[in-house]
């Protein structure tokens, strides 16, 4: 064996200001986290968080190329559980479905082939339509349920949260005892 020197390593004057705004960053950083007593802070989750994971489920089925369950984040749209579910077939009706409808967690979402009338209008549930997850087209398909009354529906529904239950109806503008009486054995939330 060769005797050699120790290495020596040599830092510029440029890694060490380098070094130095690395620690600054750090320490500002430990500092804004921590509070005056030395406590770390704790975080809500965000207003929009649904279980433990943060993940709200769509069902997908239709004319997509990959049907199924699909996890999603809240505030995502139709349009987004479409392209979780690999797009639309070739044969899918685009313009049966609102692509920029929020989705609402634990949903069933249809997308409907070329010609075809679908059964359940989108937003329905059993049969019912889904007073949180109907879109404009949904409701206009229930009687006595115009544009305007479907979009003062919709205003609610924006204005207020969800549906939590049928009698919600009657508080939007323009249902009263009669329409409701018509509408409460078609609808669910």
């Amino acid at each position: 064996m060769t005797d050699r020197p120790p290495l020596r390593l040599r830092v510029g004057p440029g890694a060490v200001i380098v070094l130095l705004l690395v620690g600054l960053g750090i320490a500002v950083l430990v500092t804004a986290l921590t509070g005056r007593d030395g406590s770390v802070p704790v975080v809500a989750p965000s207003a929009f968080s649904v279980g433990e994971t943060g993940a709200i489920y769509v069902h997908v089925l239709g004319a997509v190329l990959e049907p199924g369950l699909h996890e999603l984040r809240p505030g995502d749209r139709v349009v987004d559980a479409i392209a979780a579910a690999g797009g639309f077939t070739d044969t899918a009706d685009e313009t049966q479905l609102n692509l920029a409808r929020l989705l609402v967690d634990g949903e069933q979402l249809y997308a409907p082939v070329l010609g075809e009338v679908p059964l359940v209008s989108t937003g329905s549930t059993g049969g019912r339509v889904n007073l949180n997850t109907a879109d404009q087209a949904a409701l206009e398909a229930l009687p006595e349920v115009g544009p305007s009354l479907a979009q003062a529906i919709l205003s609610w529904r924006e204005k207020n949260g969800r549906f939590t239950a049928v009698e919600d109806l009657l508080s939007v503008s323009g249902i009263g005892d009669k329409t409701f009486d018509t509408l409460k054995d078609l609808v669910t939330v």
